[in-house]
């Protein structure tokens, strides 16, 4: 396919634009005992603070990032405090990378199935990695990128542009082309993109949906526009094996808490009798490092959780 594919830009601005939650299998009683413990977090501050302490305090076993801190592979992270873990690391496939490495700074996060990852958690390209990102989602089988930064915020550079502005570009075996770009409102926009490995002739698309208005380090001012985002992306993934790539600039902060809020919400839209947002956050942190920066952050997952499901409830037969 010769690179004529042209960009269609599309502004899909609409007065309303909430969509009602997804289908649910939750559990009627499991809802209103979550949502109860949701607000009892929200309101007793105390108890909020406790629970952050805790988990500022829990450490993950196994927990070396051996490979990352080798000098071939200090210069492809981003961030130095931020590093995947051996066990957990995403590993590359050597014979067709483009410096023969196996290293890229990725983690898979799994739920309850380690052989099929539901995320791939991972840092913002740098310029030197973009090959690296686009080898990493073609070998993971993913279809569905979630970016949660700009490019640049407040004058730094929080991820390098792995995607042409028009047409298509090469990254090492990968031809990338810019299908189409759909601004939907202020605070998302979505991207397809056609995804060809020259080194096989296979081709796929690849959709990549970008939240603007979620500062690093801090929260998104809207509930309802990062639910209507999410639902988004998983009426486009739906029915899919593959898992999520998620990245923001550092892949732990933005990237931790959607992946915290997606996981608790859709193990509660399978039924699931239980949940325990601390130890769900626990589990995913023994996964990659720092998922879920600060208490900020956390008390966002839980106030957007408790209005999914409070939503998901007033839309139940009663």
């Amino acid at each position: 396919m010769k690179s004529c594919v042209r960009k269609v830009i599309t502004f899909v601005y609409r007065l309303d634009r909430s969509e009602e939650p997804v289908n649910s299998n939750m559990d009627i009683s499991t809802g209103h005992i979550v949502l109860t413990y949701m607000e009892d977090h929200l309101k007793n501050k105390d108890r909020l603070d406790r629970e952050w302490e805790a988990m500022c305090a829990y450490e993950a076993d196994p927990c070396s990032s051996n490979v990352a801190t080798e000098m071939a592979n200090a210069r492809k992270n981003r961030y130095s405090d931020v590093l995947p873990y051996d066990h957990s690391r995403v590993v590359l496939t050597t014979n067709t990378n483009v410096s023969g490495s196996d290293y890229i700074n990725a983690s898979t996060i799994t739920d309850h199935d380690p052989r099929n990852p539901a995320y791939v958690a991972t840092q913002g390209p740098l310029p030197h990695t973009v090959a690296d990102f686009w080898q990493m989602v073609w070998e993971q089988g993913s279809v569905v990128i979630v970016m949660l930064t700009k490019l640049m915020e407040t004058g730094e550079a929080k991820c390098h542009r792995y995607w042409p502005e028009e047409g298509s570009d090469l990254y090492h075996i990968y031809e990338v082309h810019l299908v189409s770009e759909h601004i939907w409102c202020e605070d998302y926009l979505v991207r397809s993109f056609y995804l060809k490995n020259l080194q096989t002739g296979e081709t796929r698309t690849v959709t990549q949906f970008n939240f603007l208005t979620w500062p690093d380090l801090g929260i998104p001012t809207s509930i309802k526009a990062l639910m209507d985002f999410r639902r988004k992306v998983n009426k486009s993934y739906r029915g899919r094996s593959c898992p999520i790539l998620v990245h923001c600039s550092d892949g732990c902060g933005r990237t931790g808490t959607y992946c915290l809020i997606d996981m608790v919400l859709n193990r509660m839209a399978k039924g699931a009798k239980e949940i325990d947002i601390a130890a769900t956050l626990e589990h995913i942190r023994d996964q990659r490092v720092s998922m879920v920066k600060t208490k900020e952050q956390f008390q966002f997952a839980l106030a957007a959780v408790a209005e999914e499901v409070h939503a998901i409830l007033k839309a139940l037969p009663q």
